[in-house]
């Protein structure tokens, strides 16, 4: 799993305007072993819309992930990298809206990002909101040519199912951390510990909570219910203050 020495090899793929502040210069770089047409942002294609910015793959990114971890089909909203939208459903269209209605005063100018095919019905819902850019496997003809009307919208393409990555690094001054995948089994099986036992429904939505979770920054909570993101709190050094932030976005619907 780690090796004594190892040797990251990148490629250039594009200049970027500027990096996380206008002050900063950027670029985005792929690893020489990811292709066009592999997982991932690195492996995205972009359609149409406006040139990337380094925010926005850093979004995109974090969208991808977040819908890329659910086997139903599933619609991800991020913003700051965060998913202040994330939701399960048969229906993609119904997916969406459940998403969006987890937060959608922040959603605004967001990413949405689909592990499955974008149909007319979902893209007729994504038009009524302006985001950033959207990011899914495939689009129908129609749903993307009603996407294309949005000029600035950026559309990207980018397979959404691979195998997950085998480490992860972080920068640190003078070197990198490194890291086993976050990678949870679909089969969890739970032990409820307390005199009442969950209702399937209540286990279900447990699991796709504690799935979520992961793609939120500590202290991270979030609330859930229906296969549906009903409030988060993000980013808060008191567990107790990312509680409180997740209710008031939830609202009457945490009762």
């Amino acid at each position: 799993k780690f090796p004594q020495e190892m040797t990251i090899a990148l490629k250039k793929l594009q200049g970027l305007t500027y990096g996380e502040n206008p002050h900063q210069q950027a670029a985005f770089y792929r690893e020489e072993v990811i292709g066009k047409g592999e997982p991932g942002i690195a492996g995205a294609t972009q359609i149409s819309g406006k040139p990337l910015s380094y925010n926005n793959i850093l979004d995109i990114d974090g969208a991808l992930r977040t819908a890329c971890d659910f086997s139903a089909p599933t619609i991800a909203v991020i913003k700051h990298t965060n998913p202040c939208g994330l939701a399960s459903h048969g229906d993609l269209a119904e997916a969406y809206r459940r998403a969006l209605a987890g937060d959608p005063v922040s959603a605004f100018g967001g990413i949405v990002a689909s592990n499955t095919k974008i149909d007319l019905a979902t893209a007729q819902e994504i038009s009524k909101t302006h985001f950033d850019a959207i990011v899914a496997p495939d689009y129908d003809e129609d749903a993307l040519s009603l996407l294309k009307r949005k000029r600035d919208l950026r559309i990207l393409s980018a397979v959404v199912k691979g195998a997950p990555t085998t480490l992860d690094f972080r920068r640190v001054s003078g070197g990198f951390l490194a890291q086993t995948s976050d990678s949870t089994a679909e089969d969890v099986t739970l032990r409820p510990v307390t005199e009442r036992q969950p209702t399937p429904e209540e286990t279900r939505d447990l699991l796709f909570a504690w799935r979520a979770v992961k793609h939120v920054k500590s202290n991270a909570i979030v609330l859930a219910k229906d296969l549906a993101l009903l409030g988060m709190g993000a980013g808060q050094p008191s567990r107790v203050d990312s509680v409180e932030i997740a209710l008031k976005k939830a609202g009457d619907r945490s009762r």
